[in-house]
């Protein structure tokens, strides 16, 4: 229902090594048509990043008595990484937080697995009305809250949801509303839902009804319930 980094992300990654010069990264670059490479160490951990801005700035700041320049010493460290199980809204939200174009995949030890591109994160978002309805009827009403297809009636235009129907209980409500805009491609949700039953408020029993919570206070006559 909700699709992570795994996913979507490019399993073929092109790296550069801290110690190479920083013509390498360029080369890169240019290459592969790709604005920025993964720098990682001999366990290939992610260490750093090299930019095309990264570079440029260099070039600029470069005098002619300048040492022979090597990656670890223009690379931006530490690294914006983010992991496989996150998420695709949460990288999204780390990308445009962190103003780049693309994320290195990092599993628990920080070694590069991937790469997330803003191209592979918004393929998520541009799924159709139609296959997002399909998710909120298989995944949200039958999978997760094992409800009845048609429990609610779902439309979806442009990415915004609307639920309507009843449900048996008032407390299923919100947690459809919640698991609903949890599904790729949601960019809200509209809420017409009732319901038959209000469980969020369980009756209390009535004050002279309550039997004594100790013996001791059981009235003269009555037996102690055991």
């Amino acid at each position: 229902m909700t699709r992570t980094v795994g996913e979507v992300m490019t399993d073929e990654v092109v790296e550069a090594r801290p110690d190479t010069s920083f013509k390498e990264p360029a080369r890169l670059l240019d290459r592969h048509r790709i604005s920025g490479v993964p720098v990682v160490d001999h366990d290939d951990k992610v260490v750093g990043v090299v930019s095309g801005a990264d570079l440029i700035r260099r070039r600029a700041s470069r005098s002619g008595h300048a040492r022979t320049t090597t990656v670890d010493d223009l690379m931006s460290a530490p690294a914006v990484t983010v992991h496989p199980e996150q998420r695709v809204a949460d990288a999204a939200r780390v990308m445009e937080r962190h103003r780049v174009d693309r994320l290195p995949v990092a599993d628990e030890e920080d070694r590069l697995i991937g790469i997330a591109t803003r191209r592979d994160l918004l393929r998520v978002f541009l799924r159709t009305d139609e296959e997002i309805r399909l998710d909120v009827i298989d995944g949200v009403l039958t999978r997760a809250m094992r409800l009845p297809a048609d429990a609610a009636a779902v439309s979806v235009r442009d990415g915004m949801v609307t639920l309507e129907g009843q449900l048996e209980r008032r407390g299923d409500i919100p947690f459809a509303i919640r698991l609903t805009w949890r599904v790729d491609g949601v960019v809200g949700v509209v809420n017409k839902l009732a319901f038959r039953t209000d469980d969020t408020h369980p009756l209390e029993p009535h004050p002279r009804m309550r039997w004594p919570a100790r013996p001791s206070d059981v009235p003269e006559g009555l037996p102690a319930r055991g």
